[in-house]
């Protein structure tokens, strides 16, 4: 097992540093995220064993929201499982037996943390990580070392796996699909961060049509700032460096994804009718309105407030929809970006020469358009889209 284990984590710490995707999520997204989740349903979280699989303890703000807030949200256990060579582990807690040059890269092992309750240890009147930090101090039961390098794929993190009722967490996107295959297998609760462009992935958007899976609440536009290890170099163009020295990038195009229900995903989305639109917006980034795409038989709606509330036939709108996605108000039919020929909403399939005619068409010039992996509009490939239809005006039909 620990040989299989190692072969997995070097697979992980392979892809942290290709994809330089190990970002430590901030507290108050976390908190603001959950707190969501207890408005719709207090008990969403009460005796319930959380699972934090991709985290240092206390180094993570996952585990620190968890552990300073157990008695409230009423769990049963958390666990959190770092994985060995850990950019950030050993900052502010360490453990004699995972001290440091015992792990890759020479950074603390990978350990897993079990705690079952939390109480007042240092007597100060209150109850928070202060006192998580004494408990695991003082009780070397609550963390043991993992031989497997902590790779949420190993051995011993899936039979944590069978223990926990909900995981929470942000996986290394790069390992996005497989981490989501793996709690799909397990038929886990979940809460976890990946990017936004993972909605389209053969292994998610399924599972989005089948309503098994759903956005979160409190992130929907703009980007969130991560915190990032010390040897990341600071490119991205918002950045900062705070007083001790930690460094913090702000990341585009992040999603909360989730299988826990929450008031947002029942709310109706408001919207006008279709020559209503038409009235107050005649264009759309220079391009008629409701154009008919080419090689399918549905209408472009290039931004999720256009959705007519009149038009009873297939409509393509933008990945952001699912945002504000009802699924008692609509009905996920598909994507466009489909290499299915017999996709049944598909009306062409370009042949090779239907490709180098279009290229020269728009460039005047030789070449080639792949055309058959999006909707199309006069020879020009639309972004990605998702396939919808209304279920009210069709029921009524």
């Amino acid at each position: 097992m620990a040989e299989n284990g190692n072969s997995l984590n070097l697979g992980l710490t392979a892809a942290r540093e290709a994809k330089k995707d190990e970002f430590y999520t901030q507290y108050v997204d976390i908190q603001k995220e959950v707190e969501a989740y207890l408005e719709f349903d207090p008990d969403t979280f009460r005796d319930k064993t959380v699972y934090c699989n991709c985290d240092d303890p206390f180094e993570s703000n996952f585990f620190k929201y968890f552990a300073a807030n157990f008695n409230r949200l009423g769990l049963r256990k958390l666990i959190t499982t770092s994985y060995d060579g850990s950019s950030i582990a050993g900052g502010q807690i360490t453990f004699d037996e995972y001290a440091e040059g015992t792990g890759e890269r020479g950074k603390p092992a990978a350990i897993s943390v079990e705690i079952e309750e939390v109480t007042d240890l240092d007597g100060d009147g209150a109850i928070g990580i202060e006192d998580v930090k004494l408990f695991l101090e003082r009780n070397p039961h609550s963390h043991k070392p993992l031989s497997g390098g902590g790779d949420f794929r190993s051995d011993e993190c899936i039979e944590l796996l069978h223990e926990a009722d909900i995981i929470v967490t942000n996986p290394p996107f790069s390992l996005f699909r497989e981490f989501m295959s793996l709690l799909v297998e397990h038929n886990k609760k979940f809460l976890v961060i990946g990017n936004l462009q993972a909605l389209t992935y053969k292994e998610i958007f399924p599972l989005i049509a089948a309503d098994k899976l759903w956005m979160g609440v409190t992130i929907h536009s703009g980007d969130r700032e991560f915190r990032v290890p010390d040897h990341y170099p600071l490119n991205a163009s918002g950045h900062r460096t705070d007083e001790k020295g930690l460094k913090y990038i702000r990341v585009k195009g992040v999603r909360w994804y989730t299988n826990l229900d929450h008031g947002r995903r029942h709310q109706e989305l408001p919207l006008m009718s279709m020559q209503d639109n038409l009235r107050f917006n005649k264009k759309i980034n220079g391009k008629p309105v409701y154009e008919k795409y080419d090689n399918y038989d549905a209408i472009e709606v290039s931004y999720t407030d256009a959705i007519p509330n009149d038009y009873p036939e297939v409509m393509g709108v933008p990945i952001t929809f699912l945002d504000k996605y009802n699924p008692e108000q609509f009905e996920i039919l598909g994507t466009l970006e489909s290499s299915d020929p017999k996709n049944p909403y598909r009306t062409r399939w370009y042949s090779s020469q239907d490709q180098k005619d279009a290229y020269f068409r728009r460039f005047g010039k030789s070449g080639n358009i792949p055309l058959n992996m999006s909707g199309v509009i006069n020879d020009v490939k639309v972004y990605k889209r998702i396939l919808i239809r209304h279920r009210a005006i069709n029921n009524r039909a």
